[in-house]
C-alpha cells in the first residue's frame, strides 16, 4: 500500500494490535483521516471501550476481541485479513505498574509479541507484511549524564520490568527479521502526551485532578510525586505519524532501532505549572509518597536525528498544545 501526493492509497488492510489504547486509537484516527477507504482491523481486549467510542458504527473499522497470546486465533485472523501492514502497539505499557506486577508484565509483553510474530510466519505472510514493533525510550533506563542526548547506541540499563520486556520485544523483532525475513521496524518512542492519556501516568493524573477540582468533585488539592525529573515529551499525534513514516520511507530499514522523541526535556514541575496555568481554580500542591517510584531517572532527553534523516519527520505539535488538549479531554470526561 503506497500513498501519493493527494493522500490516495492503493487499498490494503491494516492490523493494529492494542487499537483501544491511548496510542492505538490515535493511530486509527490518523489512518482513517489521511487514507479514506482504508480498512482497519483492530485487535483488542474486552476492556478497550472508551477510546474507541467515537469510531462506533464506522464500517472501515473491524474489531477482533481476543487474547493475543492465543497464537492459533491470531494466525487465523491474519490468514483471513492478509494485511499489508501491522502496527504492534498492544502491551502492558505502564513502567510504574510493572514494578508491582513484574511477572504479568514480562509474560504479557513478551508472549503476545512472540505469538504475533509466529502467527505471521504460520499464516505465510513473512515477506508480504510490514510490521511496526513499538518499543520504548524507557529501555535506556538509568541514564548517565554523558549519555545525553540519548542515541540508539546508548546502552540499555533498564530500571523496571516494563523496560526489560520492551528490550526483549525488540530483540524478538530483530531475530524474526533476520531468521524469517519479516520486515520488522523497531522504534523507541519516548514519553507521549495528548488527549486520552490515562491517569496512571503523571500528566494524566495531574489533568484529571485539576478537572475534578474545577468541577467540585474533589477538594482543590493536587497530589504529586517527584517533580524534579525531566522527560522528553512528544505529542501522540506526532508519534503515530512517525509510525506510518517508519513503514513507508525507503531509507528506514527493518531490524534497525529508531528513537522517536522531541529532543527537548521538560521537568515534571514545569509540566504541572503549565497545566495549572490553564486551570480556573487555585490548587494546593501536596507531595504523596505513594506516587514516588523506587527508582527514578533524573533526566531523559533523546536524539531522533537517525529517524529524522531517514524519514524527514519532525514533531509539529507544541508541548503547550499537547497539555491543553490533555486537560480538555479530562474536563470532558469529568463533566
Amino acid at each position: 500500500m503506497t500513498a501519493d501526493k493527494t493522500g490516495e492509497i492503493i487499498k490494503a488492510s491494516v492490523v493494529i494490535t492494542g487499537i483501544g489504547g491511548f496510542v492505538g486509537s490515535h493511530l486509527a484516527d490518523y489512518l482513517l483521516e489521511n487514507f479514506p477507504g482504508l480498512t482497519l482491523h483492530g485487535i483488542c481486549n474486552s476492556r478497550s471501550q472508551a477510546n474507541l467510542a467515537h469510531l462506533a458504527g464506522n464500517s472501515h473499522v473491524i474489531l477482533h476481541r481476543l487474547n493475543l497470546q492465543d497464537c492459533e486465533s491470531v494466525t487465523a485472523i491474519l490468514a483471513q485479513v492478509k494485511p499489508g501492514y501491522i502496527f504492534h502497539l498492544a502491551a502492558q505499557s505502564l513502567p510504574g505498574a510493572s514494578i508491582n506486577t513484574p511477572f504479568e508484565t514480562l509474560n504479557t509483553n513478551i508472549n503476545i509479541t512472540l505469538s504475533l510474530f509466529e502467527a505471521i510466519r504460520l499464516a505465510g505472510l513473512a515477506e508480504r507484511v510490514r510490521l511496526l514493533n513499538a518499543g520504548s525510550g524507557d529501555t535506556y533506563g538509568f541514564i548517565e549524564p554523558g549519555d545525553l542526548p540519548i542515541q540508539e547506541t546508548t546502552p540499555f540499563r533498564p530500571g523496571n520490568p516494563y523496560a526489560v520486556s520492551k528490550i526483549a520485544q525488540e530483540m524478538l523483532g530483530y531475530q524474526y527479521f533476520r531468521s524469517y525475513k519479516i520486515p520488522i521496524f523497531n522504534t523507541r518512542a519516548f514519553n507521549h502526551l495528548g488527549s486520552r492519556l490515562g491517569d496512571a501516568l503523571a500528566p494524566g493524573a495531574f489533568a484529571r485532578q485539576i478537572a475534578e477540582a474545577e468541577a467540585g468533585v474533589i477538594e482543590p488539592v493536587l497530589r504529586v510525586g517527584n517533580l524534579d525529573s525531566q522527560r522528553d515529551f512528544t505529542d501522540v499525534r506526532d508519534i503515530v505519524r512517525a509510525y506510518w513514516l517508519a513503514l513507508n520511507s525507503p531509507d528506514c530499514l527493518p531490524g534497525e532501532p529508531y528513537n522517536l522523541c522531541s529532543g527537548q526535556s521538560h521537568s515534571i514541575k514545569e509540566m504541572l505549572q503549565k497545566l495549572l496555568s490553564y486551570s480556573t481554580r487555585e490548587l494546593e500542591i501536596r507531595q504523596d509518597e505513594s506516587r514516588m517510584r523506587p527508582s527514578d531517572i533524573p533526566v531523559v532527553q533523546g536524539d531522533a536525528s537517525k529517524f529524522r534523516h531517514a524519514t524527514g519527520w519532525q514533531p509539529e505539535i507544541s508541548f503547550d498544545q499537547s497539555l491543553l488538549d490533555l486537560l480538555n479531554y479530562w474536563r470532558e470526561r469529568v463533566n
